[in-house]
């Protein structure tokens, strides 16, 4: 089979696929006091009617019996239709609102499967479709699955204004003026002798991309803490053994999630655990106490305590009162909290350098580490703004619209073919944050995040 052929083929089945009429549930998992069965393509108000006897008005809740086929009755339930385009896919859609009964919801699924061109949904397909029919472009798909994700109230407020399309409308606008300048640049070169093109282009397209350019920047500069709030800011806890390293974890965490012993060397492996310190997402871990060993297995953890030290965003260096807390990390640059600890033996011990002094057995010292890190947590935005990159894949296309658009800006001896290329680098990036420009190689990816009814 040539290529053209099999390109023919993947794309009529790609065609039929899409034409089904797809089903899940969309309310979680069972039993629950309702579960909602959500439909969506050509045949989904069809169907409903065949289940429900009868379509209620648009938008508009109505008590039903919901029978198979053969009149056996499933359940009562509310019917919901929404026609399209005026949907969350943009396709005929519909929910059926039963009792949150396994035998209930399983009857139903199965009642379902009997239709022709019904079938059940995969991950992600309701929100793909939205995405295929313009009612939601990529990050707007992206921040709905981290609001549904969403533990901490900032990490809500993040994906929400992803998902409304705050971040959407803020790159939309930059693309736009790409758009324009791009499109100024092309009357010069091909109608410079006419009256209506403006004679230069200089005043009208590089002091905005040079402005463009400094916007770009300063909204890049924010991916880092769009990144903490999204993932949790990187906590560390390091020092030697015996430095109360496991204990001030338990206390953090309110629950044991380490062994304290008096026995140096007592943790071998990275332990983790995750907070929430006034809306942010804090992810803690303890680590192995670093010392020279010739033990073999602590050697190992000591190994995995540097390294995941060196990714940390913060390393809370402990150290018992009169000891010295640890400076430096390889390969970490971040910042390096200094504290003391066993501050109920030590009252009065005045030796050693720290930040903070704290007692894991009475508590002394905690409310101010909890301050440090909420302070470092907000001090971390320059914005009051949540429209802020928080994913890899928007750093790095950013990160080349950035480029493409420094080079156009800074190419003044260039001719203007070359550097209306650079803007169309430029704008080519932005639009595949957006989706806006071909990324069916990620599609794949991103909706598999998804679970199946959404």
């Amino acid at each position: 089979m040539s290529l053209h052929s099999e390109s023919i083929r993947m794309r009529t089945k790609s065609m039929q696929v899409t034409s089904d009429t797809i089903y899940a549930l969309s309310s979680g998992g069972l039993p629950s006091g309702v579960a909602v069965i959500r439909m969506s393509g050509a045949k989904a108000l069809e169907v409903t009617e065949s289940l429900a006897g009868s379509l209620p008005a648009a938008r508009q809740a109505v008590l039903k019996t919901i029978r198979t086929r053969n009149g056996l009755v499933l359940d009562r339930g509310l019917v919901l239709v929404f026609p399209g385009p005026n949907s969350f896919t943009g396709e005929d859609c519909a929910e059926i609102h039963v009792h949150g009964g396994k035998a209930v919801v399983a009857a139903l699924l199965a009642e379902l499967a009997t239709f022709e061109q019904c079938r059940l949904a995969e991950h992600g397909e309701f929100s793909r479709r939205a995405l295929e029919n313009g009612k939601m472009d990529l990050v707007e798909v992206e921040g709905l699955a981290d609001l549904i994700s969403a533990e901490t109230e900032m990490q809500r407020r993040l994906a929400m204004e992803h998902a409304a399309g705050g971040l959407s409308q803020l790159y939309d606008g930059w693309a736009d003026r790409l758009t324009r300048a791009r499109a100024l640049i092309e009357a010069e070169l091909d109608f410079a002798d006419e009256e209506d093109v403006p004679g230069s282009v200089s005043d009208l397209v590089w002091s905005d991309m040079a402005k463009l350019r400094l916007e770009l920047a300063d909204h890049l500069a924010g991916a880092d803490f769009g990144e903490i709030i999204r993932d949790g800011l990187k906590v560390v806890i390091a020092g030697a053994p015996n430095a109360g390293k496991s204990s001030l974890m338990n206390v953090l965490a309110r629950r044991e999630v380490a062994i304290v012993a008096e026995i140096a060397g007592t943790t071998r492996d990275v332990l983790h655990v995750d907070l929430n310190i006034d809306g942010y997402a804090v992810k803690l871990y303890d680590t192995a106490g670093l010392r020279d060993t010739d033990e073999v297995v602590e050697r190992e953890g000591i190994r995995r305590a540097l390294r995941t030290a060196a990714d940390a965003d913060i390393v809370l260096s402990l150290a018992e009162i009169g000891e010295r807390a640890q400076l430096e990390f390889p390969g970490f640059t971040g910042r390096v909290v200094r504290i003391g600890t066993k501050s109920d033996i030590y009252p009065d011990e005045a030796d050693g350098d720290y930040e903070l002094r704290i007692s894991s057995a009475t508590g002394a010292g905690l409310a101010e580490l909890h301050a440090l890190l909420l302070e470092d947590l907000r001090g971390r935005s320059s914005s009051l703004s949540l429209a802020l990159p928080s994913r890899t894949r928007h750093r790095t296309l950013l990160s080349d619209s950035l480029e493409a658009l420094t080079a156009a800006v800074a190419s003044i001896s260039a001719g203007l073919d070359i550097r209306a290329e650079y803007l169309r680098r430029s704008a080519n990036s932005l639009g595949r944050i957006t989706g806006r420009v071909d990324v069916e190689d990620l599609l794949d990816v991103i909706f598999s995040e998804f679970c199946i009814g959404k």
